[in-house]
């Protein structure tokens, strides 16, 4: 298989990744919070911004541009482009509400280094600030429920046989449909379970199966994504005209 690069763009590399630090500094932040060690407000912001923005840019020009279709993977624009966005730009919500909030705190005169101050702080009012946008990360969760069933159901995510590692299991598609599919399943579930959890006296169980779903899909999304590097230039290698 021969493919022209100068017509596409392939990136979904540096999406996984950022999927994957994404989720697990949600994670963290809420674990920070709850232990009373959430620190300087500022750091966080900018944690939860540079994957926000990665996240929205690439995936505003892969939902508008759909360059995975020059390759014959269009429905790939859809399934990743259009998730990327819509957690590119909750994580900048995310950063400037802490922006925001951290700012509003040195008017007031609070200590910033009083770690449990902040969280105590910041645990009473963020349930309030994230509600309204929990409803839209419970309506992707769905959206990537649907995802989940679309890979299943008509085999995708399956990787060409010029891909190393993953070209290897190329005769096998429904191994990495299930992989990918699960993936976006558990995300899924997680996002649904976002507004449950939020209300005031919810149960505590909602926050753990979303740490223990968020946990395995973090991680798991970071590791696809670094070995994607690796994957992904030995496809285009393999598939550059000679």
């Amino acid at each position: 298989m021969v493919i022209d690069w100068s017509v596409t763009a392939v990136y979904n590399t540096i999406m996984a990744v950022s999927v994957g630090i994404g989720l697990l500094l949600v994670l963290r932040f809420g674990s920070h919070l709850t232990k009373e060690k959430v620190g300087q407000l500022e750091g966080w912001a900018i944690g939860f911004g540079i994957p926000g923005f990665i996240l929205t840019l690439t995936g505003a020009h892969m939902t508008l541009t759909w360059p995975l279709s020059k390759i014959g993977f269009p429905f790939d624009d859809i399934i990743f482009g259009e998730t990327s966005l819509a957690f590119g730009v909750m994580l900048i919500a995310a950063a400037i509400i802490i922006w925001r909030k951290s700012n509003l705190y040195l008017k007031q005169g609070m200590n910033m280094n009083d770690m449990k101050l902040v969280s105590n702080t910041l645990m009473s009012e963020l349930p309030y600030l994230l509600k309204p946008l929990s409803y839209f990360a419970a309506a992707m969760g769905l959206a990537l429920i649907s995802i989940a069933f679309a890979g299943i159901g008509f085999q995708l995510f399956a990787a060409p046989p010029e891909e190393p590692i993953s070209g290897a299991f190329a005769d096998y598609p429904m191994l990495e449909a299930t992989f990918m599919s699960g993936l976006f399943a558990i995300i899924g579930i997680g996002a649904i379970l976002l507004p449950f959890a939020l209300n005031k006296g919810a149960n505590p169980n909602f926050a753990k199966v979303i740490r223990f779903l968020w946990t395995i899909a973090g991680i798991a999304f970071v590791l696809f994504g670094a070995m994607n590097y690796f994957t992904h230039i030995g496809l285009i290698v393999n598939t550059m005209a000679k």
